[in-house]
């Protein structure tokens, strides 16, 4: 697969999307001519801040893809819900795109606890892909998941920092929802084979700002490094705060979901120490990561928001969808899932291919530096 040939073909303002609020609006408003996907993103809430960079990576892969004729010889188009919105909501939303037929895919950039709660709506009826990094372990039928996971991801990052680091105390803190739950299940498996222990491990509310409670006890249990799992602005909160304790000097951080959104929100001033684990960052070295920079660029202006991991998982999604569908010929559910096993894209990370429903991609670590990552080493 060549992953260096992805350019603009087009303007984004081409490609059609309408943000919905609440019900959908039914099939008298449906170009059926063209391929709807119900993109649900966060827009609002802690992962808020993803929201914009993330529509503009959606709609630039919409935009290349339509010009190279789009999805079965049909023109991508959106329909955008805020996931960050309340979850009964979401869920009208998914029975009302089930009864009304109101789309042909599901993709969704948003929290596990999103997933949980739409995905037995979608299953079996529409294809659903779930782009951002996750626990692992979706076997929903139709539930696509592309993100990465914890074998993949914070396992060899442990591994590294207690050898690289001589790390042994840890300290686990993560947002109070499903994929810091479990991703912290298998960290802790990860630390033991690396011959460290936990000594503490806190889960805080989505939304919480007073982060003064846990840092006295992050200070008293003096671990070698925190491992954080705070998702979106909560994150940049906590690290802010973990900076101003004068924590950032005597502790290493190891960030489950930081990307350079976060790096920007957190300060230049607060990041000393602080590493993360992910398979695409913006500043890699790859032809398929030059070319989905400049193509973003060209399209939204250098002063659009940076488009880290959560935000090209968007634009990886379609074209993963892309691929799928050339692969399989049919947009059918169970066509597409029985195709998915060995099938292969290429997005801003290069080429990424799918083996027993996970993917399968390089991870990077990287350590902060002002507003940029330094990467350190390729898994």
């Amino acid at each position: 697969m060549d992953c260096s040939s992805a350019s603009l073909l087009g303007m984004p303002s081409d490609v059609p999307y309408t943000l919905l609020h609440g019900r959908t609006p039914g099939p008298e408003r449906r170009d059926r001519s063209k391929l709807r996907i119900a993109h649900f993103v966060a827009l609002s809430g802690t992962a808020g801040i993803w929201g914009p960079s993330s529509l503009n990576s959606a709609v630039l892969a919409a935009t290349e893809i339509n010009a190279r004729g789009g999805i079965l010889g049909r023109e991508v188009e959106f329909s955008v819900y805020d996931s960050g919105a309340p979850l009964a909501g979401l869920r009208q939303d998914a029975r009302d795109l089930v009864e009304f037929g109101d789309a042909d895919v599901v993709i969704g950039a948003h929290t596990s606890a999103v997933r949980v709660g739409l995905r037995d709506t979608f299953a079996s009826r529409l294809p659903y892909i779930y782009t951002p990094i996750y626990e692992g372990g979706e076997r929903t039928p139709g539930v696509l998941a592309i993100g990465e996971t914890p074998p993949r991801q914070a396992r060899p990052a442990i591994a590294w920092l207690a050898e690289r680091k001589r790390a042994e105390r840890w300290y686990l803190i993560g947002s109070d929802y499903v994929w810091p739950w479990l991703s912290h299940r298998s960290v802790k498996k990860y630390i033991a084979e690396a011959g460290g222990r936990v000594v503490g491990e806190d889960f805080v509310a989505l939304g919480e700002g007073d982060h003064s409670p846990y840092l006295a006890r992050i200070e008293a249990a003096q671990p070698d490094v925190v491992f954080i799992s705070l998702i979106g602005l909560d994150g940049i909160l906590f690290n802010r705060s973990f900076a101003e304790h004068g924590l950032a000097r005597r502790m290493l951080r190891l960030g489950n979901c930081v990307d350079e959104t976060v790096l920007l929100g957190i300060g230049a001033d607060k990041t000393e120490n602080l590493f993360a684990a992910s398979g695409y960052f913006v500043d890699m070295s790859c032809a398929a990561g030059e070319a989905f920079r400049g193509a973003y660029r060209d399209a939204f202006g250098d002063h659009a928001p940076v488009p880290g991991a959560t935000a090209q998982s968007n634009y990886e999604g379609l074209y993963f969808l892309d691929a799928l569908v050339r692969r399989a010929g049919s947009l059918d559910v169970k066509v597409l899932a029985a195709a998915a096993d060995g099938a292969s894209y290429c997005g801003g990370r290069g080429s990424v291919g799918l083996h027993r429903r996970a993917a399968d991609m390089p991870i990077y670590l990287a350590e902060a530096e002002g507003f940029d990552f330094r990467l350190l080493e390729r898994f």
